[in-house]
C-alpha cells in the first residue's frame, strides 16, 4: 500500500512537471507568434537591400554583381545553398565570408575594412548584419540544399562534425553537451537536438534572427561565436574556418528544411 501510494505520488509529480514544461513551451511559442507579425528584422532587410545596391568603397561600386554561388548578381535562393566551395577562392565559404570577399573585390575595401564591426553594439550599427538580413530574406521559403559535392565541402563538413563533439574550455563543454539529445532546456529556452533533421532544420533555417533581448539582428556567425564564448573556448576570429565548418555541419544536417530567416528570437 505504502509503495503503491509512493509510486502514484511520484507519477503525479512527473506528470505535473511535464504539464508545466508543455505549458511553458506553448506560452513561448504563442509569444513568438504574436511578435512575428511585426518582426523588426524587416527594417534591417530594407536597410541591407539599400546598402547592397549603393555604390561604396574606393571603386564606388555596388554589390549587385556579387556572386553568392548562383552566378553574379543572383541573390534569390543563394543563402539556402551556403556554405559551398567557390572556384575563384579555392575554398569553402559561408555567406558572410563571401560578402567580405565581394566587398574587397568589387568595392575595393581592405580585409580589415570589409570585416569591420561585424556585430553591432549599443550606438554602433553593423552594415554586415543589415546586408546579411537582406541576403537571407531573399532565400525565405527556399529549401536548404548542401550536397557536399566537392572534396573540400566534405572536408569542411567532417571538420564541423569533429568540432561539434570536441570538448574543451573551462567547463569541458562541447556543442554536443547541449545539442545532441532531445528534451534539454536552459532557463526557458528549449535546446534543439542538432543531430536530428527536425532539430537542425528548426535551428539553422531561422538564422539570421532579430534578438528581442538585444534589439538587433544577429547572424549565424554571431550565433556560433556566442556559443563558443559561453563554452569558454578561445574567441574565434570573424570569418574563421572553424565557424564555417560548424555552419557546414549544421546546414547539411538541415538539408530539405525551408529557410525562414530573418526570424524573431528571444
Amino acid at each position: 500500500m505504502v509503495l503503491a501510494a509512493a509510486l502514484a505520488a511520484g507519477g503525479a509529480v512527473m506528470a505535473s512537471a511535464q504539464d508545466t514544461k508543455d505549458s511553458t513551451a506553448a506560452g513561448i511559442a504563442q509569444y513568438r507568434e504574436m511578435l512575428a507579425d511585426g518582426n523588426p528584422a524587416e527594417l534591417w532587410e530594407a536597410a541591407g537591400e539599400e546598402l547592397w545596391k549603393k555604390p561604396a568603397g574606393p571603386k564606388q561600386a555596388s554589390l549587385e554583381a556579387c556572386d553568392l554561388g548562383l552566378g553574379p548578381g543572383v541573390v534569390k535562393g543563394a543563402y539556402a545553398k551556403l556554405p559551398r566551395f567557390f572556384k575563384d577562392t579555392g575554398r569553402v565559404m559561408d555567406a558572410e565570408q563571401r560578402l567580405m570577399y565581394c566587398r574587397m573585390t568589387l568595392q575595393g575595401l581592405t580585409k580589415e575594412e570589409a570585416s569591420a564591426r561585424p556585430f553591432s553594439s549599443p550606438g554602433k550599427s553593423s552594415d554586415i548584419e543589415r546586408l546579411m538580413a537582406y541576403v537571407a530574406s531573399e532565400s525565405r521559403g527556399a529549401a536548404i540544399d548542401i550536397p557536399l559535392a566537392h572534396p573540400e565541402e566534405k572536408r569542411m563538413y567532417e571538420l564541423g562534425r569533429r568540432m561539434f563533439f570536441y570538448r574543451g574550455g573551462a567547463y569541458d563543454f562541447a556543442c554536443a553537451t547541449c545539442h545532441a539529445q532531445p528534451g534539454l532546456r536552459i532557463r526557458l529556452q528549449d535546446l534543439p537536438d542538432l543531430l536530428t533533421a527536425d532539430g537542425a532544420r528548426y535551428a539553422y533555417s531561422t538564422w539570421p534572427g532579430y534578438r528581442v533581448s538585444q534589439g538587433e539582428v544577429r547572424t549565424m556567425q554571431h550565433r556560433l561565436y556566442d556559443c563558443l564564448r559561453q563554452q569558454r573556448f578561445p574567441e574565434p576570429l570573424y570569418g574563421s574556418e572553424v565557424i564555417t565548418a560548424l555552419e557546414m555541419f549544421l546546414a547539411r544536417n538541415a538539408n530539405g528544411g525551408k529557410m525562414d530567416a530573418p526570424s524573431i528570437k528571444r
